[in-house]
């Protein structure tokens, strides 16, 4: 008993010998040794059920994040920084009026100019953008080009097309930039995903462009040629991804991150009401040819001559030459050294089919005569004497008239 009252009196002397030599705090109060917080935050051991808990607990958050990550968030991430937003100005037309005849007198010209805005893509690391013509005009007198990396650029008109609405531009810059390659448009499965990015009102400035999604609705849609427009568009993409204003020559992708087309046009049914579900892409192909021809020679024309001359069948035509009563192209001339000619084609026959195109007007027959080149074969469909005949023409180089 007295060894036991022994050994606690000296616990009880080693504990203040301990608590003399330790340091006190600011406020007074004894801080705790070392060793004794070591033991204290060792009191419930680090067991490896907690460890295999925080795994788990990680795991679960990048499957969450894997969950997230699909093809269209990986198309959007990879094309985005290849999308730009175009602001072309164009002089306005100078107005004749008696009123601004009299003012210019007096108060001198008053310059007027036209701001547009869209969307576009880059196709090359040296700067070269492709956007539909109606968003850049005719005659543009300045080009500004911003970058999804807050970059801006002024840029030239390489070539533009109005009859198939595409434009070709180049970024005044020797910088590398990143770009959008293109599918091919033959390939397209009605139902597969169509991601259309680009600019719609404007909305640019957060320096990301703006990624809808849809599928692609339809294919090989043709739009009547109106004889106050002269852009023509034949072979459509269809799809249901949202396209706004702005959004024209934006880039309408695959789930590749690949171009299957340009976004041009919406429908809306004559209701005035904006995207109804309703969008409309330039095919991938036929924007191919059009830049190359661009980007040789700076305009689109053919490097084959058909032969014959044509013009629109009218009432008045109809009516004075006993012509059937249909649409289609009159033939007014024929080249005996030409295509035409070697197919027997003949002056007064009514062209009603260019391949399996129904042709529309003259405007629309040379829409179509863009699909082909030297070298190819071109079916057409024509009505002579009431009956309807089908020829093939070898396209070759242009010919001299005789």
């Amino acid at each position: 008993m007295n060894k036991q009252i022994a050994t606690l009196l000296l616990g009880v002397v080693l504990l203040a010998a301990c608590s003399a030599d330790q340091p006190a705090s600011e406020n007074g109060e004894t801080e705790m040794p070392f060793s004794a917080v070591m033991i204290e935050d060792l009191s419930e051991p680090y067991s490896s059920e907690n460890y295999r808990e925080e795994i788990q607990a990680s795991d679960h958050t990048e499957q969450i994040y894997r969950n997230r990550t699909n093809a269209i968030t990986t198309a959007v991430e990879r094309a985005s920084g290849s999308v730009v937003s175009i602001m072309a100005v164009t002089q306005a037309r100078r107005s004749q009026s008696l009123e601004d005849e009299i003012f210019r007198f007096f108060f001198g010209e008053i310059p007027r100019d036209n701001t547009s805005m869209g969307s576009g893509f880059i196709i090359s690391e040296d700067g070269l953008i492709v956007t539909n013509q109606h968003v850049v005009g005719n005659n543009p007198g300045e080009i500004r080009i911003f970058t999804t990396a807050g970059a801006s650029y002024d840029a030239v008109l390489i070539g533009s097309d109005e009859l198939t609405d595409i434009a070709l531009l180049k970024i005044d810059s020797d910088s590398v930039f990143p770009h959008l390659q293109f599918t091919d448009s033959d390939d397209i499965l009605v139902g597969e995903w169509a991601i259309a990015l680009g600019n719609p009102f404007g909305l640019f400035d957060d320096g990301k462009p703006s990624a809808t999604v849809g599928v692609v609705s339809a294919i090989n849609r043709d739009f009547r040629a109106d004889p106050n427009q002269p852009r023509i568009y034949i072979d459509m993409i269809q799809t249901d991804a949202a396209i706004n204003s702005g959004n024209s020559g934006g880039p309408l992708l695959n789930s590749n991150g690949e171009v299957m087309g340009v976004n041009t046009f919406i429908y809306t049914g004559g209701t005035s009401a904006g995207f109804v579900g309703l969008g409309f892409a330039i095919p991938s192909n036929r924007v191919e040819r059009i830049v190359n021809q661009l980007l040789t020679t700076g305009v689109v024309k053919l490097d084959y001559d058909p032969g014959m001359e044509f013009t629109s069948m009218t009432e008045q035509l109809i009516y004075r030459y006993q012509l059937p009563y249909v649409r289609g192209l009159l033939v007014v001339s024929v080249n005996r050294s030409g295509p035409a000619f070697e197919s027997g084609i003949m002056p007064g026959d009514v062209i009603v089919k260019i391949g399996d195109e129904r042709v529309i007007s003259e405007m629309h027959a040379w829409a179509l005569l863009r699909d082909y080149g030297a070298g190819d074969s071109m079916e057409v469909e024509l009505i002579r004497n009431g009956e309807l005949y089908r020829t093939g023409m070898m396209l070759r180089q242009k010919a001299e008239k005789e």
